[in-house]
């Protein structure tokens, strides 16, 4: 059953589009608005764990992804003050072979590209840019949304896919603003050959150099051409958005003392793109009729478990599934969807907080988790990441 008037999408970034992909391979037609003058994305890397690419599956991009993506052969942990290799998790054809995914790493605007691309292929979508949403009023059988500049738009449903500081989840939930973490992140990206001769014996891994308040994380890029690097620590400091200019005086101020090989990464860098690290408390409803929530707008969370990403796609392909479920009966669809995601969203959120725990950890904490850590090297090296990576038939497409 395909619905008469389209699904309207609030927001343009990853888990709008993957929405308006799945519902357009089911044959409905959706409408995005997005309110940035064109769909483009910032931001860094993004680590894309087997649950990911059993989406990609779904949203039929796999090969496209493929083309784009670099697959590392491990993840690497070490400390940052005394260069010990705390854990390791071997990635490639082992990982690929226990999950029956590969794991990859891509930047976020390939990501976004390549889902943008498989969208304008659909003459169900219609995608807006340049349109900000300002609200909506249900009725009852169905969704006018406002548009700043005083347009609306009829539609059967809305999804609102808007992020962090959605506004469609402020009239759903009325949970006030984001939580700031106290943790700032500096991004930026060098060519390949640019890559200080220190790194060398680390150049097809995901290493993250743990220290007192204070990690960074560095890995290969867009089929290995780019090298990706992500600067965290704690400060006070608040500013809102995505793309705003760091201090590179604060950074090095924050990484004083750390290894010779971060410093050497460090200092490579001129210009650093900053954003302050946000998230909410997990909430079981974010559904009211037919307007529903997914990605951030839904369960933002921090990005220590690098899964944020793959929690919008999989709420895009659960939601539309639920819809196929219930024949095209949104209301339905919409009032069962948060039931479907929350707890696994959840132990996301809540576990994203408890590893930027682990990665800033000092003093004793931090030897303890360093014994603790490098003892884990007997038994299966996924033990610990079953739950997100694993097969669930509770999950879309058994994710």
């Amino acid at each position: 059953m395909t619905n008469v008037k389209p699904i309207i999408i609030a927001g343009g970034g990853i888990g709008g589009l993957a929405a308006a992909r799945m519902l357009a391979i089911k044959g409905h037609r959706s409408i995005i608005l997005e309110q940035a003058p064109n769909f483009a994305e910032i931001g860094a890397g993004i680590q894309l764990g087997p649950n990911t690419h059993r989406m990609f599956d779904r949203l039929q991009v796999t090969k496209a992804m493929h083309e784009i993506a670099h697959f590392p052969e491990n993840i690497i942990m070490l400390d940052s003050l005394t260069g010990e290799q705390v854990l390791t998790m071997p990635l490639g054809q082992k990982l690929e072979s226990h999950f029956g995914k590969p794991y990859a790493v891509i930047h976020r605007a390939d990501l976004h590209t390549v889902l943008y691309d498989a969208c304008k292929t659909m003459g169900e979508i219609d995608l807006r840019a340049g349109v900000e949403v300002s609200g909506y009023t249900d009725t009852g059988d169905g969704v006018t949304v406002e548009i700043v500049g005083g347009q609306t738009i009829e539609g059967s449903a809305l999804i609102g896919a808007d992020g962090l500081w959605s506004k469609i989840r402020a009239k759903i939930i009325e949970d006030g603003d984001p939580i700031v973490s106290g943790h700032i992140a500096y991004r930026a990206v060098l060519p390949i050959n640019e890559v200080p001769p220190e790194l060398d014996q680390w150049m097809e891994d995901v290493v993250l150099w743990a220290g007192p308040k204070n990690h960074l994380v560095h890995y290969k890029l867009r089929r290995g051409e780019l090298f990706n690097i992500v600067a965290v620590f704690h400060s006070q400091r608040y500013v809102e958005g995505w793309d705003e200019y760091g201090d590179p005086e604060e950074l090095y101020e924050h990484f004083k003392g750390t290894r010779p090989e971060v410093r050497a990464l460090l200092n490579k860098i001129d210009v650093w793109k900053m954003w302050v690290l946000c998230d909410r408390i997990p909430v079981k409803e974010w559904t009211k009729n037919r307007v529903t929530l997914i990605g951030d707008a839904a369960h933002p969370m921090l990005q220590y478990l690098a899964a944020g990403a793959g929690m919008a796609m999989e709420d895009a392909v659960c939601l539309v599934d639920l819809l196929e479920t219930y024949d095209g009966d949104i209301v339905r669809t919409f009032a069962d969807f948060p039931g479907k995601r929350y707890m696994r969203t959840g132990r996301v959120q809540l576990t994203a907080r408890f590893y930027g725990d682990i990665y800033h950890a000092e003093g004793v904490t931090r030897e303890l988790r360093n014994l603790m850590l490098s003892s884990k090297k007997e038994g299966n090296p996924y033990a610990g990441i079953e739950w997100l990576y694993g097969r669930n038939t509770d999950l879309p497409g058994g994710a």
